[in-house]
């Protein structure tokens, strides 16, 4: 998943902001600090949509003079669990009782701080009735 990104150099620092998850808000010194604290922060507030149990914005086509930050491909797949789980109104417990596993499993399968096996997570869309789909571009 890649979001469009806004740099804006300020007095000090460049400012990036992100249109579809404006929780997601930083700065850096030079311009390339600023791409990597933008990677930083948009990481950080997908927390806030896991924690809040709440769809995770789908990121929207870039306008001009925007940027894309790439979401790494482990956070993303779990991006889409959760949107997934949230638009089927299935519960971790639900998940964990389809995947024939114990609920602790699956909260850590959705928490993006823990590592999981990309097959664990496709694991997880089989059992939700989907496939997980990764494509290079």
């Amino acid at each position: 998943m890649q979001y469009p990104a806004n740099i804006t150099k300020g007095d000090q620092a460049f400012v990036v902001t992100f249109r579809d998850i404006p929780e997601a808000i930083t700065q850096g010194y030079t311009y390339d600090e600023a791409i990597e604290m933008a990677e930083d922060a948009l990481l950080t507030a997908m927390d806030f949509y896991f924690e809040d149990n709440r769809p995770v914005p789908s990121p929207s086509q870039p306008q001009k003079d925007e940027v894309l930050i790439t979401l790494p491909v482990s956070a993303s797949t779990k991006v889409m669990l959760l949107n997934l789980l949230l638009e089927e109104h299935v519960s971790q417990a639900e998940l964990a009782k389809r995947m024939g596993i114990r609920p602790q499993q699956v909260t850590r399968i959705v928490n993006l701080e823990h590592t999981t096996k990309i097959d664990t997570v496709e694991q997880a869309f089989k059992a939700l009735g989907r496939k997980l789909s990764i494509t290079a571009m």
